[in-house]
């Protein structure tokens, strides 16, 4: 049991609203965030509404779900955003908690940036491996091809982009993303949330 004076130190960072508001603006349920971190709904409930305050641990593992860095819970952001994310530093994560044959891997490249405008991440596709799953999300999505072939299919229609070729849509219509050919493929993948 935390003291009230703790309790009023830590309310001070509105740790729970800012977990709500990441998780809203990725459209995201409960349940879903839990599948991502490993934490209970119960659990994530009781953090977004500010009767339980998390680890850091446990705040690391929300974070890294939405590729912020803990300082997006403890720092107003006030004045020129300059971030550097040294390729040893990011995590590799499938595009599905727990998938034994992902459809793809990915890493974050902005993730100590809080209040992101964009969201950039390098993302590897195994040869062979199946097509994602469909999945749609508010804004536009930018891919560019950084080596192999990508096999991108938007409300139905696939396009396949090659080393050096780049593709933008609409992401709130429902795509999916499938390595093409005999190796596999490598892209930068940038969305813009609306």
């Amino acid at each position: 049991m935390l003291s009230e004076t703790l309790t009023e130190g830590l309310e001070r960072y509105r740790i729970g609203p800012k977990i709500r508001e990441l998780r809203q603006g990725k459209k995201l349920g409960l349940v879903q965030l839990g599948e991502h971190t490993g934490l209970s709904p119960a659990m994530l409930s009781k953090i977004e509404r500010g009767v339980l305050f998390p680890t850091l641990p446990t705040l690391l593992r929300i974070a890294l779900v939405f590729g912020v860095g803990l300082e997006h819970f403890f720092v107003e952001n006030n004045g020129t955003t300059v971030a550097v994310v040294r390729k040893k530093d990011r995590l590799r994560l499938p595009d599905r908690p727990g998938e034994t044959s992902p459809a793809y891997y990915f890493e974050s490249l902005d993730f100590p940036v809080t209040d992101r405008k964009i969201e950039a991440y390098y993302a590897e596709f195994p040869a062979n491996a199946r097509p994602s799953e469909e999945h749609r999300h508010a804004g536009v999505e930018l891919i560019y091809v950084l080596r192999g072939a990508l096999t991108v299919s938007v409300d139905g229609a696939p396009t396949t982009i090659g080393e050096g070729d780049a593709m933008y849509f609409d992401s709130g219509a429902s795509h999916t993303y499938a390595s093409s050919g005999r190796s596999a493929c490598a892209a930068i993948v940038v969305v813009a949330p609306a």
